[in-house]
């Protein structure tokens, strides 16, 4: 579990919290913001985004575009193009700097996925920045679980491990030898988690049917997840697709 400082504000919606991470961010080759003092703002409920000093942005970096976008609890935010060298990002920067909230003034919003690295120590994060609130507890169990798709059993053991990961419910990953891999189909799909990796995707072929992206494993999972490597899941709730624990079907 990562852990911030204690400053925490609430406005409205929107909670504003000081982090103690070093964040850098690259573009082009280039870092373009390095600090130790970002700032976690919940723009949704689910995770925060960085908003980083504008103090550690490098010079010449950003450019207004003289467009603005506004959000009825951060006020007006200005729009900036992100230039380093031959390459830009248009409108990939924002900054409220007459938000009503005191604590945005002078941070920069760097939009996520139009930097090409981001950093939190010297080691890179996907996806989204990782909640300081959020736990990855990855535990052996004896549970029965059996998978079924379409009616057809795919998969069943007694030695799964249940990933309990904060505000979702439970997952559990299966042995491959516990799952019959004879009914399952590559598939190109790829998705990235800022606690686990990357994840690869296989399809389900029951009888006429064939169910795309059901089932996932993490090959490679980053350290704090390195129980589940090489393990696959069944993506609950899914048309088709029912997971049976200790004989109920679960949502």
């Amino acid at each position: 579990m990562t852990t911030s400082t204690a400053s925490t504000a609430t406005r409205g919606r929107v909670r504003v919290e000081q982090g103690a991470k070093r964040v850098r961010v690259v573009f082009n080759g280039q870092v373009i913001a390095d600090t130790t003092k970002p700032a976690y703002v919940w723009e949704s409920p689910y995770y925060p985004t960085y908003y980083l000093p504008l103090a550690d942005v490098a010079a010449g970096v950003l450019e207004p575009t003289g467009r603005a976008k506004h959000s009825p609890s951060r006020g007006d935010g200005q729009l900036y193009t992100v230039r380093v060298g031959d390459r830009e990002a248009v409108d990939a920067a924002l900054r409220h700097e007459d938000s009503p909230i005191d604590e945005l003034r002078e941070l920069v919003r760097f939009d996520w996925d139009a930097m090409d690295e981001w950093l939190e120590e010297d080691e890179p994060v996907y996806v989204h920045a990782r909640d300081p609130y959020t736990r990855v507890d990855i535990l052996a169990s004896s549970r029965h679980v059996r998978v079924e798709v379409d009616g057809v059993t795919v998969a069943e053991s007694s030695r799964p491990y249940v990933l309990y990961e904060t505000g979702l419910p439970p997952r559990y990953y299966l042995p491959m030898v516990d799952v019959r891999l004879d009914l399952l189909q590559p598939s190109a799909t790829e998705s990235y988690c800022p606690y686990k990796g990357k994840a690869t995707y296989w399809s389900v072929r029951a009888g006429d049917t064939v169910r795309d992206d059901v089932v996932w494993t993490y090959r490679t999972p980053l350290p704090e997840s390195q129980k589940v490597a090489g393990l696959l899941s069944f993506w609950t709730g899914k048309p088709g697709v029912t997971v049976y624990v200790d004989g109920e079907p679960i949502k």
